[in-house]
């Protein structure tokens, strides 16, 4: 009798440590972690009439916020088919990436071009591109031979600028007034952008150099490029089919 209930319990034993494995392993299955992914556009634009932001990728997550379309989010990285984003109210969370649309890329998307530092308020941004960074270079030119100090960047005027020249290009208008975000001055409002004064230059151009000199030769742009009040900038350039190139560069004041 002393060696059947040993069996018994060495039986038992066995089903219980197979049954606890089983478990495990279904828990491992359910619960591994998803691989993160770069994309290649920093802010989104919400393409559903309501979207759901989720504690983690997928839809059995519970629901944190919600986005209405049209309104921008910050988009961090990828994890299948959903996106890491920040939303108005600084909530970080998930949404579906089918219902989002990138709107400001990382780099160029025909003539890209990187510089050597990407924090804000440095001489130079690695979110530039090579026609952004030129203007750029023959911006500060013009205001040290007039004896002023060279511009920096901003990482958030520079992410403006580059959204108000993509905005002109896609609703085919050339104007310091978007349809889609009212003035210079409105649009960096909604952007959460501090500042004590503030100016836009706009131009359609083929060239660089030859946009940056129509500007000089222009009274009022001219004297955007040497307002000495003016320490911080940004500065978008996108292809246009209309004019070649859309240039906008937005002037701020700290």
């Amino acid at each position: 009798m002393k060696v059947i209930k040993l069996k018994k319990k060495t039986i038992i034993k066995a089903i219980a440590i197979i049954g606890f494995l089983i478990v495990i392993l279904k828990l491992q299955s359910s619960f591994a972690m998803q691989h993160y992914y770069n994309v290649d556009f920093t802010t989104g634009i919400v393409t559903a009439t309501t979207l759901n932001v989720r504690s983690g990728p997928g839809t059995n997550y519970k629901v944190i916020t919600t986005v209405n379309k049209n309104e921008y989010i910050r988009v961090f990285a990828g994890v299948g088919n959903w996106y890491i984003v920040q939303v108005e109210g600084d909530y970080i969370g998930a949404v579906s990436k089918q219902y989002v649309r990138g709107i400001y890329p990382n780099s160029n998307n025909s003539t890209s071009g990187s510089t050597n530092s990407s924090n804000s308020g440095n001489s130079t941004s690695s979110s530039m591109n090579s026609n952004e960074l030129e203007v750029f270079n023959l911006i500060n030119q013009q205001r040290i031979n007039n004896g002023l100090s060279a511009l920096k960047v901003d990482e958030e005027v520079q992410r403006v600028a580059r959204i108000k020249a993509e905005d002109m290009v896609s609703n085919n208008y050339f104007s310091h007034n978007s349809p889609t975000y009212g003035s210079p001055f409105d649009m960096l409002n909604s952007f959460k952008i501090s500042y004590r004064s503030a100016g836009e230059n706009i131009a359609g151009n083929s060239s660089n150099s030859a946009a940056v000199e129509a500007w000089m030769n222009s009274s009022g742009h001219k004297a955007n490029i040497l307002n000495g009040s003016f320490n911080y900038t940004g500065i978008g350039v996108v292809t246009s089919p209309r004019y070649g190139r859309i240039y906008v560069q937005v002037f701020v004041g700290k």
